[in-house]
């Protein structure tokens, strides 16, 4: 048990059933009375996210992560195959806990996967990831009024709005916390 002082971003802590991050921490203290702490948090099973608010004194489950990194190795139609840096040990995760993320996964990348008591709850992606770009739309640079951009298709299917100057089978760098172009390698 931890006082939720100690609640800061980044902390996994565990209350009834379900486990929370904290995404975000305030200590709120009024003229009289006993000082409030709210935290934005994200449930790491259901990917909800809500605020609460503890009295100062509260405690809280804390709960140990193990993170451990591993490298994407294929799909399988319903699985994504993983396999640890560490141990070589292969772990099989559904496609669906990835959603929109799955588009950026490309073959031998590395990321790092959360476990509790043996179930992977999050996943951490690289930054930037590197993709090689499959379609591009014709653009022509007197198209628009300003900020020339296209869109293009890469190896996943991952759609992204680029420069006019990138071109099929160039490779450039995508961040991967908004899915923003960010250059050309």
């Amino acid at each position: 048990m931890i006082d939720v002082n100690e609640l800061r971003r980044g902390v996994a802590f565990k209350i009834d059933s379900d486990l929370y991050r904290v995404l975000e921490y305030s200590h709120n203290k009024p003229g009289r009375g006993n000082a409030t702490i709210r935290v934005q948090v994200r449930n790491l099973r259901t990917e909800a996210t809500r605020e609460m608010t503890f009295s100062s004194g509260d405690r809280v489950q804390d709960i140990r992560l193990e993170t451990r990194s591993v490298e994407y190795l294929y799909a399988d139609g319903e699985f994504l195959h993983f396999m640890d840096i560490e141990t070589y040990d292969q772990p099989q995760i559904r496609q669906d806990i990835f959603g929109d993320d799955l588009l950026y996964l490309i073959e031998n990348m590395q990321l790092k996967l959360s476990f509790y008591e043996g179930e992977m709850i999050d996943y951490e992606l690289p930054t930037t990831v590197e993709h090689e770009i499959q379609e591009s739309e014709i653009a022509v640079a007197g198209d628009t009024v300003s900020g020339a951009s296209k869109q293009v298709v890469t190896q996943t299917g991952l759609r992204v709005n680029v420069p006019l100057f990138v071109n099929v089978g160039d490779t450039i760098r995508i961040d991967t916390r908004n899915g923003a172009y960010v250059t050309r390698v």
